[in-house]
């Protein structure tokens, strides 16, 4: 896949890199297939896995011929000026621009159940952390009445029985949002500059709930952090 780097810290050998299908994705030294600086704007080529970038190799150092490799080690000082050119083009402020896919609501959600299904890395504003709940319930609701509709259908509710279909329906929904709802939590706390473990603090009863309610109320965090820079779409 084709990326973007957005952020590579030389000494502590981690960064992020935003893939072409608007995710982002995490690296380290040992992923680079050569070693070599990444600066932000880079373009590169990497396997994506689980939310992790392997494999990652620039672009530009890949298609540099021998001598252009030459004449690179010849003026360390001028080397991969391109990237930086890049960058600097892609945004007035010099910030790189972030090929990321839509921020609607909807494909908030999509890309929730789909792309970053296992994603704990990155960071989730606070619009896409809700744009999932809301989704989320309203697949929820449609999920118990279909249950519904089939238990009557089937003259469940007529007896001492439990409504089997709706409970197993309501229980198999929950399990197949279970990692999805996990890794948002989880990337909103790091949107806030807070580890993800602190999604553990929902196992509190009552007060553990609330405790997340109140951190995914909590505005992004207005500047790059160990989780990543800025989401894309909120304003500095």
């Amino acid at each position: 896949m084709r990326g973007e780097v957005l952020h590579y810290d030389e000494d502590q050998g981690f960064g992020f890199i935003t893939g072409a299908d608007g995710n982002r994705y995490t690296f380290t030294r040992e992923n680079l297939r050569r070693e070599t600086a990444m600066p932000r704007g880079t373009a590169v080529e990497f396997q994506a896995g689980g939310g992790q970038a392997r494999d990652v190799f620039s672009i530009a150092v890949q298609a540099a011929s021998p001598a252009a490799d030459a004449a690179a080690s010849a003026a360390p000082a001028q080397a991969d000026p391109a990237p930086a050119a890049v960058a600097s083009r892609a945004h007035p402020f010099g910030r790189s621009a972030e090929p990321a896919g839509p921020t609607d609501l909807w494909s908030y959600f999509w890309r929730a159940m789909t792309g970053n299904y296992f994603n704990f890395a990155g960071r989730a504003r606070r619009k896409e952390y809700w744009a999932y709940c809301l989704f989320w319930t309203i697949a929820l609701l449609v999920v118990i009445g279909v249950g519904v509709l089939i238990d009557v259908q089937i003259g469940t509710f007529d007896s001492i029985e439990i409504p089997v279909v709706t409970i197993g329906l309501f229980g198999a929904f929950l399990l197949a949002t279970f990692f999805p709802s996990l890794g948002m939590i989880v990337r909103r706390l790091h949107d806030l500059g807070l580890s993800g473990w602190l999604c553990l603090l929902i196992l509190i009863p009552t007060f553990g709930s609330l405790i997340i309610l109140v951190f995914a109320l909590i505005p992004t965090q207005g500047r790059e952090n160990q989780w990543g820079p800025v989401p894309v779409g909120v304003r500095i």
